[in-house]
């Protein structure tokens, strides 16, 4: 059964969008989320105790209805071991279940011929804004909401809470071939506050976009953004922002032992409880993630510091066009560069950047990734780490297309914890596929199918397998699809 469009019903709108059924299929049961949906009472309150992994806000997001589906004859890119030519990927349940050179179509699969084509493992864009910072836009910033910028530390707030499903720039990423995202708060704070990371899925509700399981990630930023921010009220200085780390920090540390202490005997009444602490505390007991932007490498450096300091480690330092100049001390840390291709020197903090970061970076061993920070960027990934791998090689410093496709794939899948799960074509992960009509390092090549856990819900060919928002020009027929 070929996809068709999913519409999407917010009140009286129709949003559509792009997957196969007329009638709304049973939706298979996702896997069940890391996290505890459990909260101790305390007389007859919810909530008003602190409990490690907790989520109270869970996903609620279930694959879309799936087809067996071999793509044959392609040139597999697997983020896993060598280029196959000529190869074939199985797709059923959701989930990966062959790559190789021989892969025999069971009778009932879908087979697609991919001669003259590429297939990889769904884009990972470990720094995006969409959702929070939606479109259309406005003069009041009414769709812009990824800066708490009230205090210089945020960490009480969720970016969730400000995701909207109807920003038209996910069906736009998705056609792009990004298939996981990471959305995160703005840099105006020393510490912004929770991510969340997505499927680039249709869905009325953010939940129902959240991949399940997929750890938060703490945003944390270094320099000139909360120096410039907080001028009038501080902190005014690169030493008045480490100052502010340190603080918060030894805060938290006090109140995840105060914490621990209840939860393991619950004795008396418990601490009260504080939200901003809270995800801090999450964050030494490793169950958040921490994502930091900083541009600098002695920023960089005194941030490996500060988390050495109060135990916590740093899954990946954003932007960072100065990695190269530490790529030692990232590789030694096992700490991830969320990097651009070519951008630099579009501020004093940024003038060191070099085309070659990313190059440099992957021959010393750092788990190298291109991120976006752009709406327009996040839908030309495949172009940025094109761009890099050939300015690595116009240099010296070898870069071959099986190390560029690992840094759109399983590198960001490592920093986000869903390595697992997503980032290479291997048995038994899920299909997050993507279909290119030619090699994906040529400008010339476009994502043509893409596949989120084995469901189709992209079709470049079909543009009635295409998501559409509200805000498409046209009428969207009502009768394209399911509500969901």
């Amino acid at each position: 059964m070929r996809q068709s469009v999913i519409a999407l019903a917010v009140g009286l709108a129709v949003t559509a969008c792009a997957s196969g059924r007329a009638q709304e299929a049973t939706p298979a049961t996702p896997p069940v989320p890391a996290r505890t949906t459990d909260t101790v009472r305390v007389g007859a309150m919810l909530g008003a105790v602190s409990v490690p992994n907790a989520d109270p806000f869970p996903s609620t997001y279930r694959p879309f209805p799936s087809r067996a589906t071999l793509i044959r004859n392609a040139t597999i890119m697997t983020a896993a071991g060598p280029t196959i030519r000529g190869g074939s990927v199985l797709l059923r349940d959701g989930k990966i279940v062959e790559v190789g050179a021989n892969v025999a179509a069971p009778a009932d699969a879908l087979v697609i011929d991919g001669t003259g084509k590429y297939v990889t493992p769904g884009i990972i864009d470990t720094h995006s804004h969409i959702g929070a910072g939606g479109v259309p836009g406005d003069q009041g910033s009414q769709t812009n909401d990824i800066n708490e910028a009230t205090a210089p530390v945020t960490a009480h707030v969720w970016v969730e809470h400000s995701v909207w499903p109807q920003d038209a720039q996910f069906p736009r990423t998705l056609a792009g071939g990004v298939t996981t995202i990471q959305v995160l708060p703005g840099s105006a704070n020393l510490i912004g506050g929770r991510s969340a990371v997505l499927k680039v899925v249709p869905s009325r509700t953010v939940q129902g976009m959240k991949f399940p399981g997929a750890k938060y990630g703490l945003k944390m930023a270094c320099g000139e953004n909360p120096k410039r921010v907080y001028a009038q009220r501080g902190p005014s200085t690169r030493m008045g922002n480490v100052a502010g780390y340190r603080a918060a920090w030894i805060q938290a540390e006090g109140y995840r032992r105060r914490w621990d202490k209840w939860n393991a005997n619950h004795q008396g009444d418990p601490p009260a409880r504080d939200l901003g602490l809270e995800t801090l505390a999450e964050v030494l007991r490793g169950n958040i993630l921490v994502h930091n932007h900083c541009y600098r490498a002695d920023e960089m450096a005194q941030m490996i510091d500060v988390a050495k300091e109060f135990g916590y480690k740093i899954r990946s330092f954003h932007h960072g066009v100065e990695a190269y100049k530490i790529a030692d001390l990232l590789a030694r840390d096992s700490i991830s560069a969320s990097v651009w291709a070519d951008w630099g020197g579009f501020k004093l903090e940024a003038a060191d950047g070099v085309r070659g970061n990313m190059a440099l970076l992957n021959r010393a061993g750092v788990r190298t990734i291109m991120h976006s920070d752009d709406a327009s960027g996040e839908q030309r990934l495949n172009q940025e780490a094109a761009k890099a791998m050939a300015e690595g090689n116009r240099i010296g410093v070898a870069v071959t297309e099986e190390d560029a496709v690992k840094w759109m794939t399983i590198y960001p899948a490592w920093s986000l914890g869903i390595d697992d799960k997503v980032g290479s074509l291997q048995a038994g992960k899920n299909a997050d596929v993507v279909l290119w009509s030619g090699n994906p390092f040529s400008v010339y090549s476009r994502a043509e199918k893409v596949w989120i856990d084995g469901a189709m819900l992209y079709d470049r060919l079909d543009p009635s397998q295409q998501w559409r928002t509200d805000f498409e020009l046209g009428y969207v027929p009502a009768n394209r699809g399911v509500t969901r």
